[in-house]
């Protein structure tokens, strides 16, 4: 089969044959129908994120028709349509049990990061991660839910935002879109910020209430505006650089929590005292767990959530999806059809 294969950090990818994979014990084989482009994608081929697994298909985003299953799956499931959970953990750890498979210490599988993923014709996956989905959404539209819109519903519910909160989301992009929409569902009044018109009109769109051109305006200045003077109950720091981190800091109210979800190459800085005084917490929020993702499912279906998809693409122009990815030229994903 056709995959696109990643090398290593600052390695072009390459679209290959490679063999297609046979369905173990309880796995299903996925013929992948739509595979979203991620920011994830970038830090690999730049080495930002290494996580020494090369070569390896990328692509955590995947949407297809089950093909084939293994033993003591039933047979039934053959034809159904789904999207991947790309996290497989081991069962056992405090974590799983919990139903946190994305904090795993022992992950069996990571479609997409350090297990083959959806760049490809097929992907083999187990089958409790082959979740359902309804006709009522595109195979386009349902790739984004895998990550731009499970990344918002974790994060959003790690921050504990709610009814009344001022959300302010640092970068308007296929992941910010889902935070905006998410938000506005748990009551909270939201800012996106960001540098393209049409991204914050998007975003506006979607149910921002206030929207910020980063570079053109005091971000910090007119979120405390906008709030009335209390500053942001939680920010999302989708973009991570020393300026973004700054203005997400100094946007911040007592007792507001910073949750960064990007990152980049820059470090963090901050004053404790900062904290101390304002009794402010930051935290880290990484991928989703399967009931988020099935949550995210219905969203979707009962358009109470929209993704947002700027451009289908097949499999062999998947530079093309990269460039312009890499160019900031997407309002929303890049879906790649195999």
């Amino acid at each position: 089969m056709r995959a696109i294969r990643y090398h290593g950090p600052k390695k072009p990818l390459r679209l290959e044959e490679v063999p297609a994979p046979q369905a173990g014990p309880g796995e299903v084989i996925v013929r992948v129908k739509a595979a979203g482009l991620c920011h994830t994608e970038l830090h690999f081929l730049s080495g930002l994120l290494d996580l020494g697994v090369a070569p390896l298909t990328l692509g955590h985003e995947i949407v297809g028709k089950i093909e084939s299953v293994g033993t003591g799956v039933p047979g039934s499931r053959v034809g159904e349509r789904v999207i991947v959970y790309y996290y497989a953990g081991c069962g056992a750890c405090r974590h799983c049990l919990a139903g946190d498979e994305n904090l795993c210490d022992a992950l069996r599988a990571e479609h997409g990061f350090v297990t083959d993923g959806g760049f490809a014709e097929r992907v083999r996956a187990p089958a409790r991660n082959a979740v359902p989905l309804p006709p009522s959404v595109s195979d386009a539209e349902a790739a984004p839910i895998g990550c731009a819109v499970t990344t918002a519903v974790h994060a959003l519910g790690l921050a504990g935002v709610g009814l009344g909160d001022w959300v302010v989301v640092m970068g308007a992009g296929a992941v910010g879109f889902g935070l905006v929409q998410v938000a506005r569902l748990r009551g909270a009044r939201v800012v996106a910020v960001g540098r393209s018109p049409e991204k914050l009109a998007r975003a506006k769109a979607l149910g921002a209430d206030e929207t910020i051109r980063a570079g053109g305006e005091d971000v910090a200045g007119r979120v405390k505006t906008i709030t009335g003077g209390r500053g942001a109950d939680a920010v999302f720091e989708l973009v991570a650089t020393r300026e973004t981190m700054g203005w997400s800091l100094a946007a911040l109210g007592k007792r507001g929590r910073l949750v960064f979800v990007g990152y980049s190459e820059d470090d963090l800085r901050v004053h404790p005292i900062q904290l101390v005084v304002g009794e402010q917490v930051i935290t880290g929020s990484v991928g989703n767990t399967l009931a988020e993702l099935q949550q995210s499912v219905e969203l979707v279906a009962s358009g109470r959530v929209r993704t947002v998809v700027d451009r289908t693409l097949p499999l062999e122009q998947f530079q093309q999806a990269v460039d312009a990815l890499a160019a900031g030229a997407l309002v929303g994903r890049a879906v790649l059809v195999p």
